[in-house]
């Protein structure tokens, strides 16, 4: 093997590693919520509604 196929493998191998990494990040669940402050982690099933 040459130089040049060498350093493509290795780009090759490096971007598919960069691509798992994204998509496993964005699948496995934020440990702090998110900082939107859109409620999304609040639970609130203990709350009862107060219609007037």
């Amino acid at each position: 093997m040459d130089i040049q196929t060498i350093l493509v493998v290795i780009l090759f191998i490096a971007a598919i590693f960069y691509i798992g990494r994204m998509i496993i990040r964005s699948i496995s669940p934020k440990k702090g919520g998110c900082a939107s402050n859109c409620k999304c982690g609040v639970d609130f099933s203990n709350i009862e509604p107060n219609k007037k």
